[in-house]
């Protein structure tokens, strides 16, 4: 099997060879060819050959197009700082100053600057691993992209403050997310991550009510163009868990604070789960029998489906011999 056929298996719940892997890569991704992190984020050539490189060399199962989570608030009108050897920043969102969102530019996917970038970005995988890997596209989830545009400490106040007025600006975060994930989809990524980390920090009826309807209509979108979901929450996101079960999802990523066994009987037996070892503890500062032991008795744990991954990003420094062992062949267990 290669790398899309495995994935593919494991999450239509048929034999594998092995467990698919599928490692978050972003600064290791660019340390790993010598790119300046800024390049990485911002220059499609860059960012593919990173991503492909690893992939290559440490035996992924997929490429993907994360770097940073400002591709659509550029869009939006966000001033993007890039920096040689740190994630970029958004130096003044677009709503910091302004809760007028007839005035917040509406971007178009295929023609706002960074948003093109991701688009080039899987054009590029498309010609050189369509076929042979799983390629993974991204949106911002409703709640992240809304503080994105209006600064987080200012969005929590706001959530509390004006729930109704948020809910107007993620509804526009959700309607520009579906369609960056349809010309994603279109250009050749076959799943779109949702990365909605901030939803973590709110409570269980606040999402219940105002934010996983959004994400439910997105994901839906997404499948309805004919991708697979991934929905990825850092933090403890375990207060969710009963409502994120009703949000049509193929992959969920878990990070390395949550109870994994947990997420496996909230969540619908065939939801694919990410291994959730700490990337720092566990990865960048383990070994490679500590973290083959690691994953094993993970997988052992919660059973298929079941993908190899860390919690949240691989950090940049981690040891090369490290990520060769998170990625090695796994034997598929039935």
């Amino acid at each position: 099997m290669n790398g899309l056929q495995r994935y593919n298996a494991m999450l239509d719940g048929r034999p594998a060879d092995f467990v698919p892997r599928i490692p978050i890569l972003m600064r290791f991704a660019a340390e790993h060819i010598g790119a300046a992190y800024g390049d990485f984020c911002s220059r499609a050539e860059v960012k593919a050959e990173g991503n492909m490189r690893c992939a290559d060399d440490f035996g992924l199962d997929l490429v993907g197009v994360m770097s940073d989570p400002y591709s659509e608030t550029e869009g939006f009108g966000g001033e993007i700082v890039f920096k040689s050897d740190a994630t970029p920043e958004c130096v003044h969102p677009p709503l910091a100053d302004s809760r007028d969102l007839d005035a917040l530019p509406r971007p178009n996917p295929r023609e706002a600057t960074r948003m093109r970038v991701v688009l080039d970005t899987i054009r590029r995988y498309r010609a050189a691993v369509a076929g042979s890997l799983t390629i993974l596209g991204w949106v911002e989830g409703p709640l992240a992209e809304a503080a994105d545009l209006r600064g987080v400490q200012q969005m929590l106040m706001d959530v509390v403050d004006d729930p109704e007025w948020c809910c107007e600006l993620m509804d526009i975060c959700t309607d520009v997310a579906i369609e960056f994930a349809a010309a994603q989809i279109e250009a050749g990524a076959d799943t779109i991550g949702i990365g909605d980390a901030l939803a973590s920090q709110v409570s269980p009826r606040f999402y219940l009510q105002y934010i996983q309807p959004r994400q439910r209509r997105l994901a839906e979108a997404i499948r309805a163009r004919g991708g697979r979901t991934r929905m990825h929450i850092c933090g403890n996101m375990t207060h969710l868990l009963p409502s994120l079960a009703e949000v049509p999802l193929d992959v969920v990523d878990v990070d390395h604070m949550v109870d994994i066994t947990t997420v496996r009987e909230t969540l619908p037996d065939r939801v694919a789960l990410g291994c959730n070892i700490d990337p720092v503890a566990g990865v960048m500062h383990g070994n490679p029998a500590s973290i083959r032991d690691a994953i094993s008795e993970i997988y052992r744990r919660v059973g298929n489906p079941y993908l190899i991954n860390a919690g949240c990003e691989i950090p940049p420094g981690t040891p090369a011999e490290n990520l060769r062992a998170l990625c090695e062949p796994l034997e598929y267990r039935s």
